[in-house]
């Protein structure tokens, strides 16, 4: 379907994503693409960015193309101790294939520690870069749970992501 000037007429689609994992001493932690400081790490089938795994399951929301599972299978060798950056860059690529623009992405750190605001701006080129969008187009922030539930307790990490797309109608 186009508009009178020949244009596609465009659809906007919204997803959400969430994602957790529990903490434990030995590994990185690496969060939005950025490995910060912490004695402990976050544990998983891949490196077990929360961050970019909600923001892969919003993208695949918004598509309709099921969740990071359905592509990435944990079940699968080949993903393990993987690059989330790699999951992130598949889903900006099933964007394009749609024909379509991310206008915007939201992700949400659940944690008490480690205080994420001196990393968010590295977070958020990152996560700008491994997309293809303007940094403009990203945000990443956090919040705590009041020391309530497992984050609360500094056991693990949780993360929600939104993004809008603009698609092509015929889609």
């Amino acid at each position: 379907m186009t508009t009178t000037s020949g244009l596609p007429s465009l659809a906007t689609r919204v997803g959400t994503g969430f994602d957790v994992h529990v903490l434990e001493t030995g590994r990185p932690l690496v969060l939005c693409g950025v490995t910060v400081p912490h004695e402990q790490g976050l544990a998983g089938h891949s490196d077990a960015d929360v961050g970019i795994h909600a923001l892969c399951d919003a993208i695949y929301g918004a598509l309709a193309e099921g969740d990071i599972g359905r592509h990435f299978p944990p079940s699968e060798m080949k993903w393990k101790d993987a690059d989330s950056a790699r999951f992130l860059r598949h889903a900006a690529e099933r964007i394009a294939a749609r024909g379509g623009i991310l206008v915007n992405a939201d992700v949400t750190l659940i944690c008490e520690q480690p205080k994420i605001t001196p990393h968010a701006p590295a977070m958020i080129a990152r996560l700008a870069d491994l997309l293809g969008v303007p940094a403009s187009r990203m945000s990443v922030k956090a919040t705590t749970t009041e020391k309530l539930g497992f984050a609360g307790r500094r056991e693990g990490i949780a993360a929600q992501a939104a993004v809008s797309i603009l698609v092509p109608l015929s889609e």
